[in-house]
């Protein structure tokens, strides 16, 4: 399923609303990195592929920027495990 995805770069996330309930992804800015740090989806929308959404994106936007991207969350590690293409990406 497509979501759109919205960068607040001031609140240092990635997020979605979905059926009035928000998802998003928290990252930490670093030199030349992108610590993805929390991906919180709400119960009411888990399972609908909203978790896999923020966090390509938060990839995505690491790869327009040239950035390398640290996955210290948990669903994020698991995630990039079995989206190969990003392994270079991957610190």
């Amino acid at each position: 399923m497509d979501y759109t995805v919205k960068h607040d770069a001031d609140r240092h996330r990635f997020e979605t609303t979905v059926d009035g309930y928000t998802g998003y992804v928290e990252y930490v800015a670093g030199r030349g990195t992108l610590d993805i740090i929390h991906t919180i989806v709400p119960m009411k929308i888990e399972g609908r592929g909203v978790a896999a959404a923020l966090v390509k994106a938060a990839y995505e936007y690491a790869r327009e920027n040239g950035l390398k991207v640290i996955p210290s969350c948990s669903y994020a590690a698991m995630w990039v495990r079995r989206h190969p293409e990003y392994d270079e990406m991957t610190m």
